[in-house]
């Protein structure tokens, strides 16, 4: 059986010597496919005393971002997902200080330091604003693992430097590190970690190491029978189980289904009766089949049989339909949800009725300019649903669009698809960056270097290249070069001459989404697409006619001006003897 992350939390919070208690604390471990996908929470907050709403700030940051963070898209990154609900948190807090009686004055604004824990498979995440520390633990000994943002006015005083709702921008402190079975993770405020020796916190949660709350409340006591004069506040958390190295998500319980029998038409299968076969190749097969409860066409998918006992390559199969799920956009396949409990290891997809950009290429050899743009701008925005969600595609080209009866383009096949969020999953796991075709794939790929939103936009470009001229930008060149030096060599053919009705800027445009250096390239989907609409600042920079050229009589007023000017200037010096 599959071993799964299993955790054990204790905190412990007091106002102390205090009157009220600024300080607050959350945790959070969910128990379904989350787990695996989000991973466990920590989080804890520290009001400032000079605020009268700063206890406000702390619980509602600390609150929300258990909330919001596992409400963030699934596929997204540890990282991105905290950073994302963070700043916004901080945005929040800062706004609600701008509109107080105290906009001027940070100290008495809705203003706390905040710091977290997210472990999520095998790695501990840390963010972290502030001087809430974060210890690591372990019998190796103990470990600060953050800094104190506090800015030192003199020995005795000092000032926090970063908290969350004291700046616009937050600066947030993150950084990631691999853990064990057997390690602690501890917040603490400074009530706590300036009154109680570190080696004294170490024997403490090790002796009583399935025993955290009364290791959090031994760890309060110490530092308030030392005097501590602040709110103290504690947090344990201890790694009593990690899963293993692969990913660890509902799509492993799918990995137990029964393979299905052949399908062939006309037979019922699982609920659905097969109506005929609609695609076919060496990794999968793909069946029209009817809904036998609502009547609706599906498309269901099977993976070959060769391929079934590969444990990756169900994975990989699988995860095509999980991100057809969580990829919303009408330019993009979805994937249709059974009523019912599914029975085999299949995959279920919507129908559509239309044909492959591929095919319509072949029926449509010299489109018109404007068709073509309409295209792609379609093909833009389902690429853009995937860069929201933090996925790259990979694998664009003609064959893996779709064009419906009504005209609406929609991406298909997710077989390549990079997921950030899933991959943070995956530990020491041979990484083969190029899964699209070569024709369509980026120069950096070849390089042996992952994606980017830039390598996504290089297919998107090669594919504008190919409707319009039925060829590709660099012929079959990219394939071959293995070196940068190589790739800059690569030579562009232009679309454009005297003969195309087709400005020349568009070229310009094409030539820039296909540049061999990623960064070269536009910085986004939908700047490409303005530019085959718009002539771009650079081409009218390049372009832009000279003054003799555009006016010569201009031109010459001008020049006589200057000599006009320069006379006067040497008959001045002449005169005067200077």
């Amino acid at each position: 059986m599959l071993k799964e992350l299993q955790v054990s939390i204790a905190a412990f919070s007091d106002k102390g010597r205090k009157q009220h208690n600024q300080d607050f604390y959350g945790a959070k471990i969910p128990s379904d496919y989350l787990l695996s996908l989000k991973g466990v929470a920590i989080a804890m907050a520290d009001g400032i005393s000079s605020s009268d709403v700063s206890h406000i700030a702390s619980q509602l940051a600390v609150n929300n971002f258990l909330d919001d963070y596992y409400c963030t898209a699934e596929s997204w990154s540890v990282k991105k997902s905290a950073e994302q609900v963070i700043n916004a948190i901080n945005s929040w807090l800062y706004t609600q200080t701008r509109r107080g009686p105290h906009r001027y004055e940070k100290d008495k604004g809705y203003v706390c330091t905040f710091s977290s824990v997210i472990l999520k498979n095998r790695t501990a995440h840390i963010f972290h604003l502030g001087d809430t520390r974060v210890y690591k633990i372990n019998t190796q000994g103990i470990e600060q693992l953050t800094h104190d943002h506090r800015l030192w006015i003199s020995n005795e005083q000092s000032c926090l430097s970063r908290a969350l709702g004291m700046d616009d921008d937050c600066n947030l402190e993150y950084l990631h590190l691999p853990v064990k079975k057997g390690d602690f993770f501890m917040q603490a405020t400074d009530g706590i970690y300036e009154f109680v020796d570190a080696d004294f916190i170490k024997t403490t949660i090790l002796e009583h190491a399935h025993k955290l709350d009364e290791a959090a409340k031994i760890i309060y006591q110490k530092a308030y029978d030392n005097n501590s004069n602040d709110n103290l506040s504690v947090q344990i958390l201890a790694i009593r189980e990690l899963p293993e190295d692969n990913i660890q998500d509902v799509k492993q319980k799918a990995n137990q289904l029964p393979i299905p029998p052949a399908l062939t038409a006309r037979m019922e299968f699982d609920g659905y009766t097969i109506l005929r076969e609609i695609h076919t190749n060496n990794r999968s097969r793909i069946y029209l089949a009817e809904d036998n409860d609502t009547k609706l066409k599906v498309a269901i998918k099977v993976l070959s049989t060769e391929l079934m006992q590969n444990d990756a390559e169900i994975e990989n199969f699988l995860m095509e339909e999980w991100v057809a799920r969580r990829v919303q956009s009408p330019h993009v396949l979805k994937a249709s949800l059974p009523e019912r409990k599914r029975n085999y290891l299949y995959t279920l997809f919507e129908f559509i009725e239309g044909q492959t950009l591929a095919q319509w290429a072949t029926d449509n050899p010299k489109p018109k300019l404007e068709t073509v743009r309409g295209l792609i701008e379609q093909i833009a925005k389902g690429l853009n649903a995937f860069h929201r969600m933090e996925m790259l595609h990979q694998d664009l080209r003609p064959e893996n669009i779709m064009i419906d009866h009504q005209g609406t383009v929609k991406i298909i096949d997710f077989g390549s698809v990079s997921i950030a969020g899933i991959e943070e999953t995956e530990k020491d796991t041979p990484l083969t960056y190029l899964k699209g075709t070569a024709l369509y794939s980026a120069p950096e790929y070849f390089l042996g270097e992952p994606g980017t939103t830039q390598s996504d936009l290089f297919s998107i470009g090669v594919i504008t290249y190919f409707l319009l001229s039925g060829k590709y930008p660099y012929g079959t060149e990219v394939s071959k070069t293995k070196t940068l030096s190589a790739q800059k060599k690569l030579n562009y053919q232009s679309l454009w001459d005297e003969n195309r009705e087709m400005p020349k800027w568009i070229d310009s445009a094409i030539s820039k989404a296909v540049h061999p250096v990623p960064y070269k390239r536009h910085d986004e989907i939908f700047e490409f697409v303005h530019d085959l609409r718009h002539p771009n600042q650079s081409f009218l920079n390049k372009t832009k006619p000279a003054l003799m050229e555009k006016n010569p009589v201009a031109a010459w007023q001008t020049i006589s001006l200057i000599l006009f000017i320069t006379v006067i200037v040497l008959a001045y010096k002449l005169s005067t003897g200077s």
